[in-house]
C-alpha cells in the first residue's frame, strides 16, 4: 500500500466540490486505485455526478463511502454546507473487492465477488449501511461468520436520502469493501458512555420492553441506580441515562448502548431500543463527555503501541450522538487523534450506528488505521 492522501473540501455546489477534490488530490489522483468518500447530505442528489466526474478526472475507478449529516477529516467537522472528505490509496488489485448493497442476504453478492472471496480469503472490511433496512444485523452476522472476517463501518446518517457508494450510487442495504490479509490494518473502538450501575439480569421482558430486573420491577431498579435526585424527576434522564447490553463472551467488558425510549411509571416497565429476553445481562450507563474523551485517548494510545511505524492513513467513524452535542465544540475527537498520531491522512463521517466486528453500536467512535 502506498500513496495515501486525504483532502476535505467545502463548495458552493457539486461541481465546485468535485473540482476541488481533484485539485486537492493532485498527483495522488493519478496514481491510486481506491478512494473513500464521505459527503454531507446537501450533495445527496448530485452523488452520481460527482462520482462520474472523479472517474473522468482521476485514475481511481473504485470508490466506497456514504452520505452523512456531518463529515470529518483533515479539515475538521462540517455539517452545514456542501462538503466532502476523501481518502485515497494504492492497493494491490487482488487485495480488495468492492461490493454493492446487500438488501436481504449474502446470497446477493455478485458471483465474481463470491469467487474472489473463495480464492483470496478476505479478513477485514469497511462497510456502510442503510439504517432503514431491518435485515442489517442478520446480513452483517452472516457475512462475518462466512468469511471469518472483522468489519468496521457505520450507518448512513441523513436528513435527505440514505445513499452509500460502492463503485456507484447504492443503498437500501449493506455495502462496502473487503480486504485480504495483504492489507494490514489495526482498529479501535471507544465507548461514549460510562457505567453507573452494577450488572442486572433481565427476569421478565416482552420484546423491547423490560418488565423485570433481578426479580424486581425494572423501573424500581433504575431509580435505585440513578439516585434520588434524578429518580424524583425522570424527565431529566432523557438523552443522558441509557441502557447497555453486555456482550457475552467479551473479555473487555464490551457493551451495546441502547436508548430508553419510554417509561411506564404505573407498571414500572422500561421500553428500550432493542429486543431483550430473560437472562440477558444489562446495566445502566450515562453519557459523559470527559469519560468519552478519556476512553478515546486510552483506545488510541493502545493502538499506537501496536504500531511499528507511522500509520499510512485512517478512517474515523463517530456516532451522531457524539461530536458537538456531546463535547460542546467541533472537532474534539479529531484533536485527540491528531495528538496521538499526528497529521495522518484521515477521512470519515458521523453515523447513525457504528459497526465493529459483527455488531452495531451507538455513541462510539471507531478508528481504522492502514499500516
Amino acid at each position: 500500500m502506498s500513496g495515501f492522501k486525504a483532502v476535505q473540501v467545502v463548495g458552493e455546489d457539486w461541481a465546485h466540490v468535485a473540482q476541488s477534490i481533484v485539485d486537492g488530490l493532485g498527483p495522488a489522483g493519478q496514481s491510486n486505485n481506491l478512494g473513500f468518500i464521505y459527503l454531507t447530505d446537501f450533495l445527496a442528489d448530485d452523488l452520481t455526478s460527482i462520482l462520474t466526474y472523479l472517474r473522468q478526472r482521476t485514475t481511481i475507478s473504485h470508490w466506497v463511502g456514504s452520505i452523512a449529516t456531518t463529515i470529518c477529516g483533515v479539515g475538521g467537522e462540517v455539517s452545514d454546507s456542501p462538503s466532502a472528505a476523501v481518502l485515497v490509496g494504492q492497493f494491490p488489485e487482488q487485495a480488495f473487492k468492492v461490493f454493492p448493497a446487500l438488501e436481504t442476504d449474502t446470497d446477493q453478492l455478485p458471483e465474481a465477488t463470491k469467487e474472489w472471496m473463495a480464492t483470496e480469503k478476505p479478513t477485514f472490511g469497511i462497510l456502510h449501511a442503510d439504517p432503514n433496512n431491518a435485515n442489517l444485523l442478520d446480513i452483517l452476522e452472516k457475512l462475518a461468520e462466512q468469511e471469518s472476517s472483522f468489519f468496521v463501518g457505520g450507518m448512513t446518517s441523513s436528513e435527505t436520502e440514505f445513499y452509500q457508494v460502492a463503485d456507484r450510487l447504492t443503498g437500501n442495504g449493506l455495502s462496502g469493501v473487503m480486504f485480504t490479509p495483504e492489507v494490514e490494518v489495526i482498529t479501535g473502538m471507544s465507548q461514549g458512555c460510562a457505567p453507573i450501575s452494577p450488572t442486572h439480569v433481565v427476569s421478565d421482558s416482552i420484546d423491547n420492553i423490560i418488565v423485570g430486573l433481578d426479580g424486581r420491577r425494572a423501573l424500581d431498579v433504575l431509580k435505585d441506580d440513578i439516585g434520588p435526585e434524578l429518580a424524583s424527576d425522570l424527565s431529566k434522564i432523557e438523552g443522558i441515562v441509557m441502557m447497555a447490553i453486555l456482550v457475552e463472551g467479551s473479555d473487555t467488558g464490551d457493551y451495546l448502548v441502547r436508548e430508553l425510549t419510554a417509561i411506564d411509571p404505573v407498571r414500572g416497565w422500561l421500553a428500550v431500543g432493542e429486543d431483550l429476553k430473560p437472562g440477558d445481562r444489562i446495566l445502566f450507563v450515562r453519557r459523559d463527555p470527559e469519560t468519552a474523551l478519556d476512553d478515546l485517548e486510552k483506545t488510541l494510545r493502545k493502538m499506537a503501541a501496536r504500531l511499528d511505524g507511522e500509520p499510512k492513513g485512517g478512517i474515523y467513524i463517530s456516532c451522531v450522538g457524539r461530536g458537538v452535542s456531546m463535547f460542546g465544540a467541533e472537532g474534539r475527537e479529531l484533536q485527540v487523534i491528531k495528538e496521538v498520531f499526528g497529521n495522518i491522512p484521515l477521512a470519515g463521517f458521523h453515523s447513525a450506528g457504528e459497526i465493529s466486528n459483527n455488531r452495531f453500536y451507538a455513541y462510539t467512535g471507531v478508528l481504522t488505521l492502514f499500516t
